[in-house]
């Protein structure tokens, strides 16, 4: 599934972030106010917009309602509360990610200003826009053990093989373990005997060469090929 994502700010947070959405298939758009800090070659297949993204008509101009997520990416926290809270009330976009430059502002960054989650690792940001919005794919959440072992999310679609089926049905391969289920509101803590549902958020812990197979496993055999061929 593409994604649309805005970002504002287009340093070395906003890049980073846009590179690796990029490389992950979604379509990105920078937002940069400052003339010196607009770059084109450095992520060359991002759409770039010299605007000050605290300006309503400039993010109306932008079409930033068009976007799935928003996010807020900027060295100023009071630049990513107002470009949070615009996202959310004047164009109702669906996820906003606001990065947290201070920690002492970190209270600020709720729902009332808009922001759906604060962070301020660009790897974190970056898994958590594809988190929210990729169902039917493999989302790696965070790196352990110098990139050894990751903690990885798929999102059940119905199609899924093992839909309805209990936890003990799925044959998962070694180095690999289902350590928490999002289903709603809850987090559950899975065991043998819980049935699989639609929509459910897999939360598993496996070493990176074994993540084509879990992939294969909980979204079929032929999943891989479908996400390497961007279907």
């Amino acid at each position: 599934m593409t994604v649309r994502v805005a970002i504002a700010g287009a340093g070395n947070v906003g890049r980073s972030i846009a590179q690796e959405l990029i490389e992950n298939g979604h379509q990105v758009m920078l937002i940069e106010r400052q003339p010196r800090m607009l770059r084109p070659e450095r992520v060359p297949q991002a759409e770039w917009i010299l605007a000050d993204a605290c300006e309503l008509a400039s993010l109306e101009e932008a079409d930033v309602a068009s976007c799935d997520v928003v996010v807020a990416a900027t060295g100023d926290d009071k630049v990513n509360l107002v470009v949070s809270l615009l996202a959310k009330t004047e164009f109702a976009v669906a996820r906003v990610v606001a990065r947290v430059n201070r920690a002492e502002n970190e209270w600020l960054f709720t729902e009332q200003w808009g922001v759906d989650v604060a962070v301020s690792k660009p790897r974190v940001m970056a898994a958590l826009v594809e988190e929210a919005v990729t169902v039917g794919d493999l989302v790696r959440l965070m790196t352990f053990r110098q990139g050894e072992a990751n903690l990885v999310e798929i999102t059940l679609p119905a199609t899924a093989p093992y839909v309805g089926q209990p936890i003990r049905d799925v044959p998962l391969p070694r180095d690999a373990a289902l350590v928490a289920i999002l289903r709603g509101r809850r987090v559950l803590v899975p065991t043998p005997d819980d049935p699989l549902e639609a929509g459910d958020e897999l939360i598993f812990v496996c070493t990176a060469d074994m993540e084509d197979a879990v992939r294969q496993v909980v979204l079929g055999a032929d999943s891989v090929e479908r996400t390497r061929n961007g279907s």
